[in-house]
């Protein structure tokens, strides 16, 4: 199995200065993640549950007193040649300018220049681990490692939720993807050997004890290399969906239908498409307490058939599986995992297995050969390490 690549503040610092001569004012990390379970909850006001990776979005800053953003990216090289540096008035970032994965570090600094903070122009290296299009929320690891940095260099005093909602803006308003605030929260705000129970209506959450390795245990991630993105219509068609059923309910958001109640309020739905994704909605906040509460009690192994449940409910209900992911939990329940499902916004990206450690071989086989069988590219499978969260390297 791929293992995940780390990098040190040195060896990002020493990049830094090869590109922009001289030394960076500091190197923060900011991870991507993993979701145990919870999707498409989080802009319904419900429950997730993610992990903090090993992968992240590693960042080195030196502010500039001219008014510029400078930045470099080093996933940007070409044949062995060095990555082009975009470089940016503050004045004339704006949604849309600069484009593409740029605007993932400019945006951060327009919002907080947005919100009131007169903050300075820097230059800024990237270099991250966390694989693009995966669903494991690499856009939003670099969003979370700027605003983490700006924060502490600059003095801001903003604590973690409020840098999670800077980074949600920027997906929101700046790039144009309709997401949740689950991978901000998740990337600022995980701990090692913890999953985090969040609340997104209040943002409250509990780091609740993960001990995979004493309980025996992994979890894999299996990048089906089938890229997505969140600024696509299906997502954003999804959402609207989740709002209109809300408003048709009376709700403020799905997270308000009882489970109990879950069958009188489809009744009251004459849209089908509205009834799926209610349906999906309720049992999967659900499903997230029910998790917890079998991590409250030390019963990690119980955990795997609810990950089953989920996977069949995004699939059949919300729609957002692919053939790819199906394969990727067939296979891996094929090969003996005691859970499995698609994680992350769907329409590509990755599955999360729960197997026992010494049946991660088997089951990673049995994924590959399931791929081959369907004439796929062979994914990348690696293990799932609950991590820190963002923080300040050097």
């Amino acid at each position: 199995m791929s293992e995940p690549v780390q990098r040190t503040a040195a060896e990002v610092a020493a990049a830094f200065g090869e590109v922009f001569g001289g030394e960076p004012a500091g190197v923060w990390a900011a991870p991507g993640r993993a979701n145990v379970i919870g999707e498409h909850t989080d802009y319904n006001e419900g429950f997730v549950l993610p992990v903090a990776l090993p992968h992240a979005a590693y960042l080195a800053v030196r502010p500039r007193e001219d008014g510029r953003l400078r930045i470099v990216s080093a996933q940007m090289a070409v044949d062995g040649a060095g990555a082009a540096v975009i470089e940016a008035d503050l004045d004339a970032v704006q949604p849309g300018s600069p484009a593409g994965w740029a605007g993932h570090l400019a945006g951060v600094v327009w919002q907080l220049r947005r919100e009131g903070h007169q903050v300075p122009g820097a230059d800024l290296y990237l270099d991250s681990t966390v694989p693009v299009g995966g669903g494991m929320s690499s856009s939003h690891a670099i969003e979370c490692a700027v605003a983490l940095a700006y924060d502490e260099l600059f003095d801001l005093g903003l604590d973690r939720p409020e840098l999670a909602r800077v980074a949600q803006h920027v997906e929101n308003d700046f790039i144009g993807a309709p997401t949740g605030i689950l991978d901000q929260m998740a990337s600022l705000c995980c701990t090692e050997g913890h999953a985090m129970f969040l609340d997104t209506r209040d943002l409250s959450s509990r780091q609740v004890p993960l001990d995979l390795v004493g309980e025996g245990l992994r979890l894999l991630v299996v990048d089906t290399l089938v890229k997505h993105s969140h600024a696509d219509g299906e997502y954003g068609k999804r959402r609207a969906g989740c709002e209109a059923a809300a408003a048709a309910l009376g709700v403020p958001a799905l997270r308000d239908v009882p489970l109990d109640g879950l069958e009188a309020a489809l009744a009251r739905l004459d849209d089908p498409e509205l009834r799926r994704l209610t349906r999906h909605v309720v049992t999967e906040d659900a499903r997230v307490e029910q998790v917890v509460a079998l991590l409250d009690a030390g019963r990690v192994r119980e955990i795997g058939p609810l990950l089953v449940e989920g996977h069949a409910s995004l699939r059949d209900d919300y729609r957002v599986s692919v053939p790819e992911l199906d394969t990727a939990v067939e296979g891996a329940l094929a090969g003996g995992a005691l859970g499995a499902r698609m994680m992350g916004g769907g329409f590509g990206g990755s599955a999360i297995v729960l197997a026992d450690a010494d049946a991660v071989e088997k089951v990673a086989e049995s994924v590959k050969a399931a791929f081959a069988a369907a004439g796929y590219r062979e994914p990348r499978v690696f293990e799932a390490v609950p991590s820190a969260g963002a923080r300040r390297l050097g």
